[in-house]
């Protein structure tokens, strides 16, 4: 597949501090990437400008060959769809009324269908007249989750296979929900999508990521498979904690964190 969405040598400095240095990354059609990394290490400012909301200070960003900040706002929202780190509602929207702003203009019955299958998708269905308010933080990222897959769906109607990017979006989440996102994510990349998503569970991007950059002190530190980018003594030095790495029956590596004796 074809690279489409490139990182070119892309580096973010601000107030003297540079929190992405020189990334190179090609990420192609269908691929579901993790970002791992610690506190600090640059993830959200690298997907922040992977979609266009940050423009990098040197280096470029590219979407099929053409710089992102060439995009227009409204050509870019056709072509990714992003759920931040935080989102904060003050108004009291219902629920419907936040999903369907995925939509933007879009109405009829396409829109109708994209908003009650990412009801269904997030198990939010019966929640569409609630004030989005009264719920919990996870249904609260549940919605907005929705609200991103009907962006997501409708623009890949008219433009094909899109790009979701996804800061944390397990963060509030109990471990049914967490796994219900991802395999939500891995069947959006099996249908063509490009999705890139920070998570801090390494366990779960070794389980659903094809490929996993791993961040430490704004830099790559590596980009592989899960099999390859899951080594003791990587992951020890990038986020300072010894950890035994274990395979499931499957083959499957997974990260055992060693407690401390005190």
């Amino acid at each position: 597949m074809s690279a489409r969405l490139q990182a070119i040598g892309a580096s973010f400095a601000t107030g003297g501090a540079t929190l992405v240095d020189r990334i190179d990354c090609d990420i192609a059609q269908g691929e579901l990437i993790a970002i791992v990394g610690p506190n600090g290490a640059g993830k959200s400012t690298l997907l922040r400008m992977l979609s266009g909301d940050l423009r990098p200070t040197s280096g470029a960003i590219r979407l099929g060959g053409r710089e992102l900040s060439c995009y227009p706002p409204r050509e870019l929202a056709e072509r990714r769809a992003v759920l931040a780190q935080h989102v904060s509602i003050s108004f009291p929207f219902t629920v419907d009324e936040i999903v369907r702003m995925g939509a933007g203009e879009l109405a009829g019955r396409a829109a109708e269908a994209a908003i009650d299958a990412a009801l269904q998708e997030v198990g939010l269905a019966d929640f569409r007249a609630r004030d989005i308010t009264t719920l919990s933080g996870g249904e609260q990222q549940r919605a907005h989750f929705a609200r991103v897959l009907v962006q997501l769906w409708t623009s890949e109607a008219a433009r094909g296979p899109g790009i979701l990017l996804l800061d944390e979006p397990t963060s509030s989440l109990d471990i049914r929900h967490q796994l219900d996102l991802a395999q939500t994510a891995r069947r959006c990349a099996r249908n063509g999508a490009t999705v890139i998503a920070i998570l801090h569970d390494l366990n779960l991007a070794v389980r659903f990521a094809d490929r996993i950059l791993m961040l430490h002190a704004g830099r790559l530190a590596a980009d592989g498979s899960p099999s390859t980018v899951m080594q003791p003594d990587l992951i020890a030095r990038v986020f300072d904690v010894d950890l035994s790495i274990r395979t499931d029956p499957a083959g499957s590596p997974f990260v055992l964190p060693e407690l401390a004796t005190v």
